[in-house]
């Protein structure tokens, strides 16, 4: 699958902004969420063909936000990738079972970010 559209969710502006330029140079479509929430309902709109989420945000978390993709029919198939500054092995654990993809520890480089996309 060649990646045409992404999906970035953060609650820092910053963190968003880093994430972008990592993903500058793919060409990509990149769309920005601040919260779970808004991170689900832009999946169903645009369906992404891949999403990179922060866990920890105000309201609904990465987490939640992830299990909610994995249960929708419209969302199912959408890898979704954690950038966290969770990154112990219990983290990294949960993540796959809430239907995470991977984890990337924050703060990355970009080739960490653009090398998981050469994955799907």
């Amino acid at each position: 699958m060649a990646i045409q559209k992404i999906l970035i969710c953060d609650d820092s502006q910053t963190d968003l902004a880093n994430l972008k330029n990592a993903l500058q140079s793919t060409q990509c479509v990149v769309l920005t969420a601040s919260n779970g929430d808004e991170a689900v309902e832009k999946a169903k709109t645009e369906r992404p063909d891949i999403i990179f989420m922060d866990i920890i945000m105000p309201g609904t978390d990465g987490y939640a936000a992830c299990r909610t993709l994995r249960d929708h029919p419209m969302t199912k198939d959408i890898p979704v990738i954690f950038v966290s500054s969770r990154h112990q092995k219990a983290d990294r654990v949960w993540a796959m079972m809430q239907g995470a993809k991977n984890l990337i520890a924050k703060p990355f480089e970009p080739a960490e970010i653009t090398d998981v996309l050469a994955t799907f």
